[in-house]
């Protein structure tokens, strides 16, 4: 942040009027500080086993809300670098992030998103729309750009409670690409190594009128068939009892499920593939 002056008061740049975008207030005075500061010299390529990366994340939307879900599993190449790393946040009240690849700067780039929309909602007195929540997370990656052709790449996933849709609220989710292309998606999506195998799960699990612990089955169901494929995913690990974390945003807001409302559906998934190895089939 801007520092203080030789009396020990804040700087001008605290009392000079600008923009409502903390972002590009770092970038007009710290731009050391943003996560999306190049690290190395233009044209150096960083191997992709020399930093932690994150998979699998996905979401789908239900009765109530959106849900979104991510194994806890960071490699190094073939090295398992974090086998509890949290892979989704809340962003605010009715909005949540995950994130797939490069950790350190996935996770800095989360906590510049939150303190972008509480800022926002600060300096202009009303929150951001949904639409304009994922419009400015798509800039912010596309200033990352530097990075990921460098090889630390980021992709979020973002999902939300659209309070203001036509004919009542609704959950929606949001991917991007690494360039910050933005894209809304219908019904579910997922992100990361582990990605295909999950939309594969998801495409045979999911129905719009599912219940909240239903959606959350489905959720653990497509991180199971992600493990099983992926090795850059992790799977349920009872013994160490670390399983996927899975929230909701729903009219009510933001929600992590209980860590015991999720070990118990962990465990319960776990039993269907002990007599069904190759998950549950598609509903009639």
């Amino acid at each position: 942040m801007p520092g203080n002056d030789s009396a020990g008061l804040p700087s001008e740049a605290f009392f000079t009027p600008g923009t409502s975008s903390f972002t590009e207030f770092l970038t007009a005075h710290r731009p050391g500080l943003l996560p999306t500061a190049p690290p190395f010299p233009p044209g150096v390529r960083v191997p992709a086993d020399r930093f932690p990366h994150g998979t699998t994340v996905l979401a789908l939307t239900y009765r109530d809300g959106v849900l979104i879900a991510g194994d806890r599993r960071a490699t190094m190449g073939n090295l398992i670098a974090q086998r509890d790393l949290e892979k989704v946040h809340p962003a605010d009240d009715h909005t949540a992030v995950a994130f797939a690849g490069t950790v350190g700067l996935a996770l800095d780039m989360v906590r510049l998103y939150q303190v972008e929309l509480t800022h926002f909602e600060k300096v202009e007195g009303v929150p951001m729309t949904l639409g304009a929540k994922a419009t400015r997370l798509a800039a912010m990656i596309r200033q990352n750009l530097a990075q990921a052709m460098q090889g630390l790449v980021v992709v979020p996933l973002l999902v939300g409670y659209d309070l203001t849709a036509p004919g009542g609220g609704r959950g929606r989710i949001f991917s991007f690409d690494a360039a910050g292309g933005l894209y809304e998606k219908r019904h579910f999506h997922a992100e990361g190594s582990g990605s295909p195998y999950a939309r594969g799960a998801l495409k045979k699990l999911y129905r719009p009128d599912l219940s909240r612990r239903e959606a959350a089955l489905a959720a653990l169901q497509a991180l199971y068939d992600a493990a099983d494929d992926d090795s850059a995913t992790g799977g349920p690990d009872l013994s160490r009892r670390i399983f996927p974390v899975v929230s909701v945003v729903t009219e009510d807001g933001f929600e992590r499920l209980p860590r015991t409302e999720t070990e118990e559906l962990s465990r319960e998934t776990v039993r269907q593939r002990a007599g069904r190895p190759d998950g549950p089939h598609a509903s009639p």
